[in-house]
């Protein structure tokens, strides 16, 4: 009994003396935690005024390979004709001056179309793709997908709605390498992206969801008929719809709604 009762003492001394550093790793691992949260807040309210010089995108190695330089140039969006962002906007994401980041409404109806039997389509919106683009990596997993969605309630919530679009055409990609829309419209059209005409704005816009498979300046049959249809929601939406965003220089052209 004697020998039991010296080997449980024995024991007790040493559970008190693990809880204490497990307690002290815990605090380490949160406070490094918060450190990094804390500089990734403070970067992104820099961005909100910085110039991005270059996206994780850009830099990231898929990029690479079929790129053998990288053809980038910043636009500031008060350059830009109205038509140009707000062609964008009719293709990638019609909701975005009223949204919060999330288009939810988008969500569901993908989701419902895709239990009729339809192709899964993406509810992605420009916040959520200027998130990945500048901040994350090429790829698909969760953690990437959640790591998204606190990149975009990030910049949703320190940046305007106008800067969250300007940085968007200045990261987006239009083929392999090139990246912006300064450097879109000078490969594909010769001419910079100030002087683009309401129906080029709608051709860049419609390869947006696969910038390395389609050519705004070479287009497919079925990439006209998506920049016309663009053209067709331009019209309807009209310039004012991106009033609230104060971007563009001036009334965008008229757009004709008529063209088949």
């Amino acid at each position: 009994m004697r020998r039991l009762r010296s080997t449980r003492r024995n024991r007790r001394p040493r559970r008190r003396r693990h809880a204490p550093l497990a307690r002290r790793i815990l605090r380490a691992v949160l406070l490094a935690l918060g450190l990094l949260v804390a500089f990734l807040l403070l970067l992104i309210l820099l961005l909100r005024w910085v110039d991005p010089p270059y996206s994780m995108y850009m830099l990231s190695p898929a990029s690479g390979p079929s790129a053998p330089s990288l053809r980038h140039t910043w636009q500031p969006i008060h350059e830009l004709p109205l038509h140009v962002p707000l062609a964008v906007i009719a293709a990638e994401d019609q909701r975005f001056p009223q949204h919060r980041g999330f288009d939810w409404q988008s969500m569901r109806e993908a989701l419902n179309a895709h239990r009729q039997g339809a192709r899964l389509r993406g509810a992605s919106t420009v916040s959520q793709q200027t998130a990945k683009n500048v901040f994350l990596w090429h790829g698909r997993s969760l953690t990437r997908k959640l790591l998204e969605a606190g990149f975009t309630a990030a910049i949703e919530t320190l940046w305007p709605k106008g800067r969250i679009l300007e940085v968007y055409l200045n990261v987006a990609e239009w083929g392999p390498g090139i990246f912006g829309i300064e450097a879109a419209a000078q490969y594909h059209f010769g001419i910079p992206a100030r002087q683009l005409s309401p129906e080029q704005a709608a051709l860049l816009a419609a390869v947006l969801p696969s910038p390395r498979t389609y050519s705004p300046s070479r287009p497919s049959g079925n990439v006209l008929q998506r920049a016309r249809w663009i053209e067709r929601q331009m019209a309807q939406l009209g310039p004012g719809w991106l009033a609230p965003l104060q971007v563009g220089s001036g009334s965008a052209p008229t757009v004709r709604a008529d063209r088949p």
